[in-house]
Order: C-alpha cells, then structure tokens, then sequence
C-alpha cells in the first residue's frame, strides 16, 4: 500500500515552531493563525504516528521523537528549494532596510537565518535613518523596511512596540546646576527629535554632547559617561541604567517598529515575515 506523502506545508510550520519556540511565533512568521499552525501540526504527528512536540502553557518543548525527526524535516525542505531551482535560475535578490534603532545586536544572526532558510536569494541589508529608508523604499530600491513609525505615514504593519528610556552608564551622575548631557544621532532621526521636544516641553536644560553616526557610536558614547541618551535596552549592555526616574525626566512612550513591504510572492514573503517576527520575539526579549 502506497503510503501518502507528507505535507511541506506542516513540515514547514513544525521547523518554525522549533525555531521560535512558540506557535504564536511561527504563526507571524507565516502570517497565518496561531490556530492554523496548531492544525498544521497536528495533521502532521497524525500522518507520523507520533508527538513531535510537547506544549505547556508556558513552553515548547521537542519530545523525543521530534528531535529525531528536525533534522529530517530540515533536509527535506531544503531539498524541496534545490529541486524548485533545478533550472538555472538566477538567485533572485532581496533589499531590505533596517532603521539603526530597529537592527539592533540581534541582526548578524538573524541574516545568517534568512540566508540558511532561503540561500537562493541574495540578501542586500542597508541600515540607516527611517526617514531616509523609508524614501528609497518609495522609489522601489527597497524591497522591505523595518522603521520606527515616520512622521504621518500609516500605510505600514506595526510589528511590535518597543520600550524606550534615558539610559547612562552605571557610574554617570549628572552635575549640578549643569546642563543635562544629552548623547544623540545626527538629523534627521525620529528619535532624537522626540527627545529632544519632549525635553524642552518639559522645560529641562540640556546641550547635545555627543552626536553620532549611528545607534552603535550613541551606545558606546554612553557607555563611555559622556552623558545620557533615549534609547530602547535591547541597544545597550545589561548594566546601562535608566536614569529618567531618578532625575524626573518625562516619560518616552511605546514606539512601534513597522514593516513595508512590496514583496508577495515566496520564498522572499517568508523571509521577509519571518524577520519581522523575529524582531518581535527580540523585543519581547
């Protein structure tokens, strides 16, 4: 008796499920319901004969079975991408821009991901200001941007919301009767200029001390005691101090990370999803 072959699509959703360790996670990454998923999977152990995975309200965890069976699927899907570029196809290219504030420690591991997931595309990452990304995506030199939300637009998915706060070295203090040393980016930057006019509506003195080329530069400026800076605590080390209580500083909301994206058609839809959803598990930390 002829057996029935497995379904990609269930075999897809389970590698996910490893991978973010929630079906929620692998949902987004798919851009389905977390219920979709669910069935996906359970078609899929129904068709195997066994549990692959084993749900607690808090985890996901693999079952024995499951590990034996990852590595397998794993080949199985990059089998399936080999076999659909059987022909020669050019490897097809995906430019994608990550504002500073949004990329981030996480992003080396996550392009290594995208590119184990989809080598046959090749990956252009250009990080900058979401102001200036956002343009290059309006005249289609990007194919997806990951911004802080810019100015009025509205026409972008929020993919989370990001805590943000006035951060400073461990050992910084401020001096008395001193302007506050402010450490930002240069303009335009969303974030500096929020900053900034939240400051002066709250009528704090402050002098730009240090202004930098990028999140990496502001961090390091930071960690330095050269002043403070509004930044989210994914940018900095585990030791930066949130400052803003103690020195009665106003309170910076939520900002949210959105997507654009004109990409509709897979393997690039995926990827492009997955990365978002990626960054989402990252600042849910």
């Amino acid at each position: 008796m002829k057996s029935a072959a497995l379904d990609l699509d269930a075999v897809r959703a389970f590698v996910l499920i490893v991978e973010h360790g929630s079906f929620t996670r692998a949902a987004e990454a798919l851009e389905t319901t977390q219920a979709a998923v669910s069935l996906k999977l359970k078609r899929l152990e129904a068709r195997l004969g066994r549990r692959l995975v084993e749900r607690t309200p808090r985890s996901v965890q693999l079952s024995a079975h499951g590990a034996d069976f990852l590595g397998h699927a794993r080949a199985l899907l990059e089998a399936h991408d080999r076999a659909m570029q059987a022909f020669g196809a050019a490897p097809q290219r995906l430019a994608l821009g990550i504002s500073d504030h949004v990329a981030g420690p996480e992003l080396p591991g996550l392009i290594a991901r995208m590119n184990a997931r989809d080598p046959s595309h090749a990956i252009a990452v250009r990080v900058g200001s979401s102001g200036e990304l956002l343009q290059s995506f309006d005249r289609r030199e990007l194919d997806a941007v990951l911004l802080r939300l810019h100015g009025e637009r509205r026409d972008g998915k929020v993919v989370a919301r990001e805590r943000f706060g006035w951060f400073a070295a461990p050992s910084w203090q401020p001096r008395a009767s001193a302007p506050l040393p402010i450490v930002t980016m240069g303009e335009p930057c969303g974030v500096r200029a929020l900053a900034v006019q939240l400051l002066e509506r709250h009528g704090a003195a402050y002098a730009e001390v240090f202004v930098g080329g990028g999140v990496l530069a502001v961090a390091a400026a930071v960690m330095a005691g050269l002043g403070i800076a509004a930044l989210s605590p994914r940018m900095l080390p585990m030791d930066a101090v949130d400052v803003g209580p103690k020195l009665g500083l106003p309170e910076l909301p939520l900002l949210p990370i959105v997507l654009h994206s004109r990409v509709k058609t897979s393997p690039g839809r995926d990827a492009v999803a997955a990365l978002a959803a990626a960054y989402k598990q990252a600042v849910r930390g």
